[in-house]
């Protein structure tokens, strides 16, 4: 609990923008002592993604850029707190990298996005993992939908100054993030969460409506969906926990909301296992330590939703892993009849900062 009280001790990570030249920002990083937080990455994830994908001709890209490197998700880490300075606006320059929490990854290798998959981001904003995502690989769709659309945004974007707004355009209207990380003229949106239309000519990024209440499937697509990654709004302990004085009748209202907030979580992973089709995965975040709103949620979710099947992540993250996250035992739940336990917890940890961040992964099977 020290640790988020004390800003001055929050270690950050640097992810690479694949869409932008950074060899001489990786050579800073290591000239200065930053490490690989995934070393394997250094090597492009998929070997027949190899060649830069040409920009699509109805789309023509208004920032110029050298071409698309290979997927590969590169992020770099300090092992003291060392903060790197955000990248600056430059007019006609994609921004070369991104500063992020380094377990907001976690989510994403879980999600294990490969080419040609069809991806829905169910509560995407301010949009840290969509950058992420597009690292890893060239999903065959991207659809997005922000939580600000189901009026649950409990703290404000926190990225809106990544990406320079016209006078004339209000935050509500204006993309939030990825403008100035990607190289195509992102359209204006209704909504906080606004990406760009083309990537490549075999990824297509759009924006759904949710014409329903957050407890309807999303089940209505003639697609079906390969993977749901659902980074859930939740109580976000660095917010609540380092946020100014806003006095009683403030607190009050913000634990009411927090008291709401694991009925609806339940509500969006039904939605999420509802959305994907027979052999997807839905994965399952929040960036809260709070039992309720994590191990509960997804006990809640496996023993009233048939056909769906928890995941081990264990082996495949947690141990490769350890060396950078503190990870913390949640157990096994021996009443749900599952082997695996119900998620990881990255707690953080003097000299191992990051998190809070709790993550599950959920199969449906039928």
């Amino acid at each position: 609990m020290a640790v988020l009280l004390n800003p001055g001790c929050w270690q950050y990570g640097v992810m690479l923008n694949r869409f932008a030249a950074v060899s001489e920002v990786k050579q800073r990083l290591q000239g200065q002592g930053f490490v690989s937080l995934l070393p394997h990455t250094d090597l492009p994830l998929n070997s027949s993604l190899a060649q830069p994908h040409p920009t699509s001709p109805t789309q023509p890209s208004s920032i110029p850029h050298p071409g698309p490197s290979p997927p590969s998700l590169q992020c770099f880490i300090h092992p003291s707190p060392v903060r790197y300075p955000s990248p600056p606006h430059r007019q006609g320059q994609l921004k070369p990298y991104y500063l992020m929490n380094a377990a907001s990854l976690l989510p994403v290798l879980a999600l294990g996005v490969e080419e040609g998959d069809r991806v829905l981001d169910l509560c995407s904003a301010p949009g840290g993992k969509a950058l992420a995502i597009l690292q890893t690989a060239d999903p065959g769709q991207y659809h997005f939908l922000s939580h600000s659309v189901l009026s649950v945004c409990l703290s404000p974007p926190s990225l809106l100054s990544l990406s320079p707004l016209s006078p004339s355009l209000s935050p509500l209207s204006s993309p939030p993030l990825l403008s100035s990380l990607l190289p195509l003229p992102l359209p204006l949106l209704p909504s906080l969460c606004s990406l760009p239309l083309f990537l490549s000519p075999s990824l297509s990024l759009c924006s759904l409506s949710l014409l329903c209440s957050p407890c309807s499937p999303l089940c209505s697509s003639s697609v079906p969906l390969s993977l749901v990654l659902l980074d859930a709004p939740c109580s976000n302990d660095r917010s609540w926990l380092f946020s100014g004085p806003g006095g009683e009748q403030h607190g009050a209202v913000r634990l009411r909301e927090r008291a709401r907030l694991p009925t609806l979580q339940t509500q969006l992973l039904r939605s999420a296992l509802a959305a994907v089709r027979p052999g997807g995965v839905a994965v399952y975040s929040t960036c809260t330590l709070s039992r309720s709103e994590n191990q509960e949620v997804v006990e809640a979710v496996l023993n009233t939703c048939p056909g769906v099947e928890l995941q081990d992540l264990e082996e495949e993250l947690a141990l490769p892993l350890q060396e950078h996250f503190t990870f913390t035992p949640l157990g096994h739940t021996p009443s749900l009849g599952h082997t695996p336990s119900l998620g990881l917890l990255v707690v953080p940890q003097q000299g191992q900062t990051w998190g809070p961040m709790f993550l599950s992964r959920i199969k449906r099977i039928y």
